[in-house]
């Protein structure tokens, strides 16, 4: 659930996405369970887990399966707490990264992503070291091959729901919003019978730093070392990929 990748090899990052949706599930789940915590089990009036929903259905998560999730969450048998965390730091070449995390063990967290930081030749640094260089947005990418609709009805369609900004690349189109804005573009999308490759709000760089061969190798070791750790549920950076 690495952020705002370019959309390289489509293909490859779907079957890559397959072996570990098993993961994803888990650490959406995981979010569902804090929004519900947090806002209480109706989306209508919980705008975090109507975000979180937007997530997991991106993710090709059943829609019975977010209801369950919702479910458990809400029940009064259901003491499981857990904390959110960011954490900031650096890559190769002083890649900014932000890490979230959804903990029961905070110690045990910190040390886990400051180990991985660590054998990446990276480091983790202290609240608000990189934040400054990114943005929170809404982002919401379609595969141009899963629609017959035109580039141009597409961009209206989407700007009339509230989107801020609209880009067409070679494979896909992305779609970038206001957070507050997000849910309603979705369930606009949606309605118009649009499937998402991904949508969440997520923190977005105002700049990128290129790697040479090395440093993407070392990149890529960082951001699996990451997404490997139960607890971790979203990686942002600005590597220009």
């Amino acid at each position: 659930m690495s952020g705002h990748s370019k959309w390289h090899n489509i293909q490859a990052k779907k079957g890559k996405a397959d072996a570990a949706r098993g993961k994803v599930f888990t650490k959406i789940g995981r979010e569902i369970l804090i929004a519900v915590k947090q806002g209480g089990p109706d989306p209508a009036g919980n705008s975090k887990l109507r975000d979180v929903i937007a997530k997991a259905r991106a993710n090709n998560m059943p829609n019975d399966t977010i209801k369950n999730a919702i479910k458990r969450a809400a029940g009064a048998d259901n003491d499981k707490n857990y904390e959110e965390i960011t954490y900031e730091g650096y890559g190769p070449n002083g890649v900014a990264v932000i890490v979230e995390a959804a903990t029961d063990n905070k110690n045990r967290t910190a040390a886990d992503v400051r180990h991985a930081f660590d054998k990446a030749g990276g480091n983790l640094g202290t609240n608000g070291c990189v934040s400054y260089m990114f943005n929170k947005k809404g982002v919401i990418v379609i595969e141009k091959a899963s629609t017959d609709m035109s580039e141009e009805d597409l961009m209206m369609l989407a700007l009339d729901a509230g989107a801020e900004d609209f880009q067409s690349s070679d494979e896909v189109y992305e779609i970038t919003t206001a957070p507050a804005d997000f849910s309603q573009v979705c369930e606009k999308l949606e309605e118009a019978g649009l499937e998402f490759l991904q949508a969440e709000v997520q923190m977005v760089p105002t700049t990128t730093i290129e790697l040479d061969e090395k440093g993407q190798e070392r990149m890529e070791k960082l951001i699996e070392r990451l997404e490997d750790l139960d607890d971790v549920s979203n990686i942002y950076h600005n590597w220009a990929e």
